[in-house]
């Protein structure tokens, strides 16, 4: 099975790619969306709770907003964060895996920062997703995150996100044209396993 890692800048749509990558009968799987599962365990609420106390839960659960206020201004609480949940994520991911060997010929985990992290190693091929600047900068206000300065300015450029990829997706239309693409990549891939 072909394991291939998706990335893109905040905008670029890779959410999108992943979903249609599923569509088209590929296993997927969002890093993000296994922190966010993360970020309801007792096990993390508490770690969270303990380091920066009662201001980062509402209701009893971990506030991903207050959350995000904290880290995105301060590199060392981000640090810390990342250091308690990427060891996780990559748990759970790795299992994912595992589960799906001998029954799919491509599976693709979408991660934000898989470059910038350094795993790009633990895949057998990688994605980029782009998009226009003006587009990108939209689609990111319109989500209205907290913290999205502070995630940018994280993130590689996507002229280096396309430079280091193995493959690279446009998605400047819509979404029947970026399921072309993603269509088109998917065979590229599907030649590489056959």
């Amino acid at each position: 099975m072909l394991f291939v890692g998706l990335t893109g800048g905040i905008g670029s749509g890779k959410s999108e790619a992943l979903a249609a990558f599923e569509r088209l009968g590929v296993p997927t799987l969002s890093t993000d969306a296994v922190v966010h599962d993360l970020l309801v365990a007792p096990e993390v609420r508490d770690l969270l709770r303990d380091r920066w106390g009662d201001r980062v839960l509402t209701d009893g659960e971990v506030d991903r907003a207050a959350v995000a206020t904290i880290v995105f201004g301060k590199p060392e609480e981000l640090a810390w964060l990342e250091g308690t949940l990427f060891p996780r994520v990559g748990e759970r991911m790795a299992a994912w895996r595992t589960g799906l060997q001998g029954r799919h010929d491509v599976a693709v985990v979408e991660v934000p920062l898989l470059f910038e992290a350094g795993i790009e190693g633990a895949f057998d091929a990688t994605v980029a997703v782009l998009a226009d600047e003006a587009l990108r900068e939209e689609r990111a206000a319109a989500r209205g995150h907290e913290g999205v300065e502070g995630r940018t300015g994280r993130q590689l450029s996507q002229d280096e996100k396309a430079d280091r990829a193995d493959h690279m997706i446009r998605n400047d239309g819509t979404i029947s044209d970026l399921e072309a693409a993603v269509r088109d990549v998917l065979a590229e891939l599907r030649g590489k396993v056959g």
